[in-house]
């Protein structure tokens, strides 16, 4: 079997190309990568080393495909990940939707030339953001939770958020370009006769995971937090009670060999796969936890809100459950510690990924 990842120097690109090879050593692993993020460069000898044959080049560019050998399978890990991509003043709103649209039809091209299946690692911020705003919560032991006498949104519930809940703007640009991305991989395997598989994720944390706070929330606070560099709360009074949940990207890799010999014209195409309810904390919690282990650090407030912001977002995975058998594997302490086991072997880390 042949594989193609792109953003295969990024986090989660180069973590599910380690666990594909630890799962199953003789398949082969192609890797498309533009390495402008900041620590990308560091990923791509360990790849090499490993024998994944690493392409330099950018999904929107056609002719950069056609330096990639044809192969079975493309899992799209490239995208502008932060929701504030675009109207955040530092980046730009053309860009995001040229990089994580028109790239993504770009490789839908590819797949249609070769008759390659396709994977979409999509997000959590395709679900509209009225209705989980407007989430009735309580904070308990500093993180906020759904009331639960309350009204929900069709497709939200206290397990979370359900693939039946609207995607309806507003979603944010970022949001917008997945949805978008998301309707065309669908189009295009149902015109063009191969497999498309969306796979929504929560947060997505680990190891290596790159210090920045629009992208590795995680990862960068535990960083800011050992080093004892500024950090803050923003929205929702300055406390910290905003939660998300946490997922391994490792946690998605035997999903994907199941989803390589599945039949898609017989299994719902769209799914959650998130750490769920068990794996889900807020900034607050995540403040105590690292002052357990880091000791003690002052976290400042903003409680002025930003676009976007809501206060609990946590993927409902029950689907994945009954549908593929699957559940997150990593707890979330699990994910916690490997970061700050990486943290202190790397105290340059924050220097080495910052924008």
């Amino acid at each position: 079997m042949k594989i193609l990842i792109t953003g295969i120097a990024g986090f989660v690109g180069s973590t599910i190309a380690k666990e594909l090879l630890a799962h199953k050593p003789d398949i082969s692993i192609y890797g498309l990568d533009n390495f402008i993020r900041p620590g990308s460069e560091n990923n791509r000898l360990e790849l090499k080393a490993m024998g994944v044959t690493v392409f330099h080049g950018d999904i929107r560019n056609r002719s950069d495909l056609e330096t990639v050998p044809k192969v079975d399978w493309v899992i799209d890990a490239a995208a502008n990940p932060s929701v504030l991509a675009g109207v955040d003043g530092k980046t730009s709103s053309l860009q995001l939707i040229e990089h994580n649209l028109g790239g993504t039809i770009q490789l839908l091209e590819y797949c249609k030339s070769c008759k390659a299946g396709f994977v979409l690692l999509s997000t959590s911020r395709v679900y509209s953001i009225p209705g989980i705003s407007s989430i009735e919560v309580e904070s308990v032991d500093k993180a906020f939770r759904p009331i639960e006498n309350q009204s929900f949104s069709e497709g939200i519930s206290t397990y979370g958020v359900g693939e039946n809940y609207s995607t309806q703007a507003p979603v944010s640009l970022y949001g917008a370009s997945k949805v978008a991305s998301e309707v065309l991989a669908l189009e295009y395997g149902s015109t063009f006769d191969f497999p498309v598989w969306v796979n929504r994720c929560g947060v997505l944390a680990g190891r290596g995971q790159f210090g920045r706070p629009d992208q590795g929330i995680f990862s960068f606070w535990i960083n800011a937090f050992l080093r004892k560099q500024s950090i803050k709360y923003i929205g929702f009074g300055g406390k910290g009670d905003q939660v998300r949940d946490c997922l391994h990207p490792k946690d998605l890799v035997p999903l994907l060999f199941k989803q390589f010999s599945a039949d898609a014209n017989t299994t719902d195409r769209i799914c959650n796969f998130s750490g769920g309810v068990e794996n889900s904390m807020s900034l607050a919690q995540l403040s105590d936890w690292c002052a357990e282990r880091c000791g003690d650090h002052e976290v400042g407030a903003e409680p002025a809100m930003r676009p976007f912001d809501i206060p609990w977002m946590v993927l409902d995975n029950r689907k994945a459950l009954s549908t593929w058998d699957w559940q997150p594997t990593t707890p979330i302490n699990d994910i916690l510690e490997e970061i700050l086991a990486h943290a202190r072997e790397n105290p340059d880390w924050l220097e080495i990924s910052k924008p």
